[in-house]
């Protein structure tokens, strides 16, 4: 399928759209710092998504249904992606200890300097793919490895971010302090800048999200390389995941078979584009398999929690509801 035609004015309006979205977000919704709400996250998860379909929707009066199919495809699978990420961002906020207070500001600037890494991960995939046909063939194998190490990952092999090599280089690069000073990411101390510990904590939230986008932007090019597709469906994912980290935050425990689902949707995207000389997976299907494959895993992650939780605690969880 061919790549929709896109001007540079349209390109400039998508990201002027983006900046306005977050400025009016930061600026008139976020302007103190606050504890967001469970209910409060909802309400933004739902607005986010609903600005994507809205997108989706204006893609399939202008260029199709084709494209249309394609951007949702890719959303999804870049949304649930991101569920890792999620997981991720717990630890460094429990490990940075960083006030709940302040947590939607740093996953602010986390995912405004994501846009811009994600952008140009996105412009330099897409030009060698152009250039080199055969590296879908790599990414393909690559999704699949990555897809089967995570269905095999064992749960004691649990990421620990502030172990890694990048935190103790950016300690030893970046002088920094232990205390909090409010909101600041950098304080003045002894005539010179140091970081806070809320710097830190950003800077590793950018690098795990730099290593998430190696394995969820090669997945996106398994159902597209058109690059407006690609891109438009990645940063609409990115925007929704602040709200949707303080949405499930608490909830996590009850995706605990998530996991094997954005395995298999690895595993399935990977396959496809292995085959993609020889067999055409068509966009609804794609997006069939995907649903399918998500549904399943979140669906039983449910049930599993609902069912193994102990009598006591369903008894109390009734009296509470009503």
């Amino acid at each position: 399928m061919n790549d929709v035609v896109v001007s540079p004015l349209l390109w400039a309006g998508f990201i002027l759209l983006i900046l306005f979205l977050l400025a009016v977000d930061l600026v008139l919704v976020h302007k103190k710092d606050e504890v967001i709400s469970t209910r409060q996250a909802i309400r933004w998860t739902i607005v986010w998504v609903g600005l994507a379909l809205l997108f989706d929707g204006w893609l399939w009066w202008r260029f199709g249904s084709g494209k249309a199919l394609e951007f949702l495809t890719g959303y999804l699978i870049e949304e649930s992606l991101s569920v890792d990420n999620l997981f991720v961002f717990i630890l460094l906020f429990n490990a940075f200890a960083v006030p709940v207070i302040y947590q939607h500001r740093v996953l602010f600037w986390g995912i405004l300097t994501a846009i811009v890494l994600r952008a140009a991960m996105i412009v330099g995939g897409t030009a060698l793919l152009s250039r080199f046909g055969w590296l879908i063939y790599v990414f393909g194998a690559f999704l699949v490895v990555t897809g089967v190490r995570l269905a095999l990952r064992k749960e004691d092999e649990a990421p620990h971010p502030e172990k890694s090599w990048a935190f103790r280089t950016l300690r030893r690069v970046v002088p920094s302090t232990s205390s909090y000073h409010g909101h600041a990411f950098f304080v003045r101390e002894g005539g010179r800048w140091i970081a806070t510990p809320l710097f830190l904590a950003l800077a590793m939230i950018e690098v795990s999200d730099v290593i998430f986008a190696l394995d969820s932007i090669p997945a996106i090019f398994g159902v597209t390389l058109d690059p407006f597709i690609v891109f438009t469906s990645n940063i609409f994912a990115i925007l929704g995941l602040r709200s949707l980290f303080f949405a499930v935050a608490r909830m996590m425990d009850r995706f605990a078979y998530l996991e094997y689902g954005l395995s298999a949707v690895l595993v399935f995207i990977g396959a496809k584009m292995l085959v993609s000389h020889w067999v055409h997976v068509p966009a609804m299907g794609s997006l069939g398999v995907v649903i399918l494959l998500l549904g399943s895993a979140i669906a039983y992650s449910l049930w599993k929690s609902r069912r193994d939780v102990p009598e006591s605690e369903a008894i109390v969880e009734v009296k509470e509801k009503s």
